[in-house]
C-alpha cells in the first residue's frame, strides 16, 4: 500500500502527529498556506500535484477542506483521493456545529491552531503582501483588517507543543493585534477518519 499525501501546511503539526512512523505514507508534501489567497491558481496547482503522483503511489489524500475553490476535486485528478469534508480547516477541527457555536460566541472571532501561530503575523502579512507597499507599516493594514475582530481563540489539537511555541504564537498574535485570547480543545476525529478512508481506498486499489 503506497499512499500520498499533498496537505496545506496549516495542518502539518497534526498530520506529523498522526501519520509519524507510518510506512504507509510514501509521500508527504505540505503546500504553502498563501496560496489560498489566489483560489483559482491553488486548485491549478494542486491539480498539478496530485497527478504527479499517478502510478507512484495508489491514493493520495488531500489535506484540504473546500476552501473556495477545491469543490468536486476528486473529479478533476487521475488519482483516487481522499480530501477533508467542511469549508475550511477551522471547520475540519471542530466540526461544523462546534465552529457555528464559537462564531456565535464572538462573531468578531479569529480562529488560531498550532499551524495558524507557528505563522503568526508575518505569515498573513506574507499570504495578503501586506508588505509589497513601499513606506508603510503592514501593521496599518492589518490594524484596519482585524478592526472589527474581538478575540483570537486558540484550538489546542493536541500535538505536542515544545517549550509551548505555538500558545505563545498564538498569544502574541492577540497581543499585537489588541485582541481578547481565549482557548479551547479538540480532536482530531475527522483527520483520523480521512487517514482511515485513504487506507481503505489505496487497499482497494492495490489488491
Amino acid at each position: 500500500m503506497r499512499i500520498g499525501l499533498v496537505a496545506c501546511n496549516i495542518f502539518e503539526p497534526e498530520f506529523e502527529h498522526l501519520t509519524k512512523d507510518d510506512p504507509d505514507f510514501v509521500h508527504k508534501e505540505y503546500v504553502e498556506f498563501a496560496l489560498h489567497a489566489y483560489p483559482d491558481e491553488m486548485r491549478e496547482k494542486l491539480i498539478e500535484k496530485v497527478n504527479a503522483l499517478k502510478g507512484k503511489v495508489d491514493a493520495v489524500l488531500l489535506g484540504y477542506a473546500v476552501c473556495q475553490s477545491l469543490g468536486n476535486f476528486q473529479e478533476s485528478v487521475d488519482v483516487p483521493l481522499v480530501m477533508f469534508e467542511g469549508d475550511d480547516c477551522i471547520c475540519v477541527f471542530l466540526g461544523a456545529k462546534e465552529y457555528t457555536n464559537e462564531k456565535k460566541i464572538c462573531t468578531g472571532t479569529w480562529f488560531s491552531s498550532p499551524g495558524w501561530a507557528r505563522e503568526g503575523i508575518n505569515g498573513i502579512i506574507k499570504e495578503m503582501h501586506l508588505d509589497s507597499f513601499e513606506g508603510v507599516d503592514p501593521m496599518v493594514f492589518m490594524d484596519m483588517m482585524f478592526e472589527s475582530y474581538e478575540r483570537c481563540l486558540y484550538i489546542d489539537t493536541g500535538v505536542e507543543d515544545k517549550d509551548g511555541k505555538y500558545i505563545a504564537g498564538s498569544k502574541d498574535f492577540a497581543n499585537q493585534l489588541r485582541l481578547k485570547h481565549d482557548e479551547r480543545t479538540c480532536d482530531l476525529t475527522a483527520m483520523e477518519n480521512a487517514i482511515k478512508k485513504v487506507k481503505e481506498l489505496a487497499q482497494s486499489v492495490s489488491q
